[in-house]
C-alpha cells in the first residue's frame, strides 16, 4: 500500500477536472447547503449539533487511519526503494506539485485498488502494494495510480463533501456525480502517464489481474462500449458509483469520445433506486446513517414541537373573535351567557377544534388536536373583561403559545 501525505496546494490544473463534474458539483453543493439550512431552521439549530458530532466521529475514524499508517508504513527517499520514490517524485513533478509530498509504503493484503484520505491540513494518498507489484514492469502503471489519487486531492473531493451528503442519495444524481468525480481522477493518473495506452493497461489490472494487463488487446477492449447501451447495463451503471471499465478505457484513449447513448427506460427505472454507495469514500456512508439517525432521535421532536404550536397558535387567534363576544355579552348584561349557541356562535372553530363554554364562571376551553387550551376571564373594577390562558388537559408546554405560559 503505497501513502503519499500531501503539502498545502494551490489551485491548478483545472482543465484536468471533468467538465460534468463540475456541474453536477455544483448542483449537489447548492441543494445539499439547502438541506442543510432548511434542517437548522425547522429544527431550531439543533441539526447543528447533529452535524459537528458526525464530524467529530469522522475525524476520530480519519485519526485511526492516518495512525495505522504513521505507525506501519515505511518512508520512501531516494536511498529507500530509490526506484518507486523517483516514479512518485515524477508524477508529483507533472502534477505541478509545489511541495514534494511525503511517500509510504504498506502492505496491501492482495488488493488491487487505492484510495486518497484527508485528515485535518493533511492529505494522504494510498495505494494498494499489490498494485504496485503488479505494475512492476510497468512504470507508467505506478504513476496512473498515483496520479488518480492526487488528482482526488487537486480536485478537493473531501473538502465540501459533508455539506453535499444529505442529497448523494437522491436517485440518479448521488451516483452521476461519483462516476463524473471517478473520471475526473482518472484523467489526473493519465496526466501523470507517458501515453494513454499505459494508462489503460494500468487500469486493465483492475479487470484481468495483476499477470494478463500486459496481453490486453486496447482497441478491442475499448470497442466493448458497444454492449453498455442495453437496458439492464444502463440501469446497473446508471446506480452504480463508477462508470464501466470499457467506458473509462475508451476516455483515456479519446478524451471526447462519444459513449453510447443508455436505454432510456433504464433511466425511468432507476430514478426510483436511491443511491446508497460511495457516499464521501471510507467512513462517508456510516456517518450519514449516524446523522440521519441523530436527526430522528432530535431533530424531528423538535420540527414536530415547531408545527404543534403553530398550530396551537392558529387556534388561539381563531377563537379570539368567540373570547370577544363573550366579553361584550358580559359588560352589557353582567351576566355569562347559557351558551355560544344562545349567542349564535360555532361550536367549532375552521380548523376543527371543539368551544365548549363554562355557564357558570364564563371559562372558554378549546379542544384542539395538540390538547386543550383553556381561556379564563377576569373582571377589572370598571367591568372590563380580559383573558388568560394555560393549557388543559393532554396539552404540553412544548407546545404550549409564550402567552400561555406566564
Amino acid at each position: 500500500m503505497w501513502v503519499a501525505k500531501c503539502a498545502n496546494e494551490r489551485p491548478f490544473m483545472t482543465q484536468l477536472v471533468y467538465p460534468p463534474e463540475r456541474t453536477l458539483g455544483t448542483v449537489t453543493l447548492v441543494l445539499g447547503s439547502l438541506v442543510w439550512l432548511g434542517l437548522l431552521i425547522g429544527t431550531m439549530g439543533m441539526a447543528l449539533v447533529a452535524l459537528v458530532v458526525g464530524v467529530l466521529i469522522y475525524l476520530f475514524l480519519q485519526s485511526a487511519l492516518v495512525a495505522h499508517i504513521r505507525g506501519n508504513a515505511v518512508e520512501l527517499s531516494e536511498t529507500q526503494f530509490a526506484d518507486l520514490h523517483a516514479q512518485f517524485v515524477a508524477c508529483c513533478e507533472k502534477l505541478h506539485l509545489e511541495e514534494r509530498p511525503h511517500a509510504y509504503v504498506l502492505n496491501g493484503n492482495g488488493g488491487l485498488s487505492a484510495f486518497a484520505a484527508k485528515f485535518l491540513k493533511a492529505e494522504f494518498v494510498v495505494l494498494l502494494s499489490d498494485v504496485v507489484d503488479a505494475m512492476d514492469k510497468h512504470p507508467d502503471g505506478v504513476r496512473f495510480y498515483i496520479g488518480r489519487q492526487l488528482g482526488q486531492l487537486r480536485a478537493k473531493h473531501f473538502r465540501t463533501q459533508l455539506l453535499r451528503w444529505p442529497v448523494l442519495w437522491l436517485p440518479l444524481l448521488g451516483a452521476a456525480y461519483s462516476r463524473a468525480r471517478e473520471t475526473t481522477s482518472d484523467r489526473y493518473g493519465l496526466a501523470c502517464c507517458a501515453s494513454p495506452e499505459g494508462a489503460v493497461r494500468a487500469l486493465a489490472a483492475l479487470s484481468v489481474g495483476a499477470q494478463r494487463w500486459a496481453q490486453l488487446d486496447v482497441a478491442k477492449y475499448v470497442r466493448q462500449i458497444k454492449h453498455t447501451a442495453g437496458f439492464w447495463m444502463s440501469f446497473h451503471e446508471l446506480t452504480a458509483g463508477r462508470p464501466w471499465l470499457s467506458k473509462r478505457a475508451a476516455r483515456l484513449m479519446h478524451p471526447d469520445a462519444r459513449m453510447p447513448q443508455r436505454n432510456m427506460l433504464a433511466y425511468v427505472v432507476a430514478a426510483f433506486i436511491p443511491y446508497a454507495g460511495r457516499l464521501g469514500g471510507g467512513f462517508g456512508f456510516l456517518i450519514v446513517v449516524y446523522i440521519m439517525g441523530v436527526l430522528a432521535a432530535t431533530a424531528l421532536p423538535a420540527y414536530r414541537d415547531h408545527v404543534g404550536k403553530t398550530q396551537v397558535s392558529a387556534t388561539m387567534f381563531a377563537s379570539q373573535g368567540t373570547r370577544e363576544a363573550l366579553a361584550g355579552y358580559y359588560q352589557t348584561h353582567k351576566r355569562v351567557p347559557q351558551s355560544l349557541s344562545s349567542l349564535g356562535l360555532p361550536s367549532r372553530l375552521p380548523d376543527g377544534s371543539a368551544l365548549s363554554l363554562d355557564a357558570e364562571k364564563m371559562v372558554l376551553t378549546v379542544s384542539t388536536r395538540q390538547g386543550e387550551l383553556v381561556f379564563v376571564p377576569r373582571v377589572d373594577a370598571q367591568g372590563r373583561v380580559s383573558w388568560s390562558c394555560s393549557g388543559g388537559q393532554n396539552m404540553r408546554l412544548a407546545v404550549l403559545p409564550a402567552a400561555c405560559q406566564r
